[in-house]
């Protein structure tokens, strides 16, 4: 038996979709994880906050291949398509998109969309100079449609 639950339409403050930007529309902070962190671990980050996605940054120490800098975003799509091979061999850095799309925290929100969608991401860094902000998730996109204000 389903129930029909009101939906609370005043959570949710932001301009009309039109008129957004990306600050507007997305999570402040990130949650980040270094490059070695377990893939298992990235899974239980994700499951106990109730987050999509998780930042990776830091230098990743391969023991065959040296170091190197990497930063990108392991999102549950990630998660999810290495699952059935298993992860407990695998790290946030196997996980994670080489190069994360990144976005200004001033770009108009329905460009932001654009870019996610040419680059089928459901998750972007929103950038202010070098640091991350925060995160634009198609979810905080979808928030801002139903409930933007004009």
């Amino acid at each position: 038996m389903s129930t029909n639950v009101p939906i609370d339409q005043g959570s949710y403050v932001a301009p009309a979709f039109e008129h957004a930007t990306a600050r507007d529309a997305m999570r402040h902070g990130v949650v980040s994880c270094a490059p070695d962190t377990p893939a298992l671990d990235v899974a239980r980050m994700m499951a106990s906050r109730h987050i999509h996605a998780v930042v990776v940054s830091g230098v990743w120490k391969q023991p065959d291949r040296g170091e190197r800098l990497v930063w990108g975003v392991v999102s549950d799509t990630d998660l999810l398509r290495r699952a059935a091979g298993g992860l407990d061999d695998l790290t946030a850095a196997d996980l994670a998109r080489s190069e994360p799309l990144t976005v200004a925290p001033e770009m108009p929100l329905p460009e932001a969309a654009r870019l996610m969608a040419e680059h089928h991401v459901t998750h972007v860094i929103v950038a202010d100079g070098q640091q991350p902000a925060g995160v634009l998730s198609t979810l905080d996109i979808a928030g801002v449609i139903a409930w933007g204000r004009a």
